[in-house]
């Protein structure tokens, strides 16, 4: 069985920064693609950052470049998604998935595996 858990998310102040996790679970993940995505009420899900887990080669949303990081740690089997210079527009559920298709893909529709999404809110 597949696992997803994201933590890490809560109520930061304009400019701040918070760090997501997403534990995985129940497979070995090195051949996946880890992405994240969010979604803010109303709006459709949008591709927020993806990596490798096996690699370093990254992609990252232009509303995102710069100011977030997405990392793994092996030992843990974790991907991380460092936040910094939050903005109010950066409010939404943010979700970790992981997908098989041999390269990195900004369409959500290509991840398999999904965890349940943990909230951030970012106040002016």
């Amino acid at each position: 069985q597949v696992q997803l858990v994201e933590s890490g998310g809560g109520l930061v102040q304009a400019g701040g920064s918070l760090r997501l996790s997403c534990a995985a679970s129940g497979r070995t993940f090195s051949s996946y693609v880890m992405g994240w995505f969010r979604q803010a009420p109303g709006k459709e899900r949008e591709f927020v950052a993806a990596m490798w887990w096996s690699g370093d080669s990254t992609s990252y949303a232009d509303s995102v470049k710069g100011r977030f990081t997405i990392s793994r740690r092996n030992s843990k089997n974790t991907v991380y998604l460092q936040m910094n210079s939050l903005k109010p527009e950066d409010t939404a559920l943010y979700y970790c998935a992981a997908s098989k298709v041999p390269v990195i893909t900004t369409t959500p529709s290509r991840y398999e595996y999904w965890g349940q999404g943990t909230q951030v809110t970012v106040s002016s």
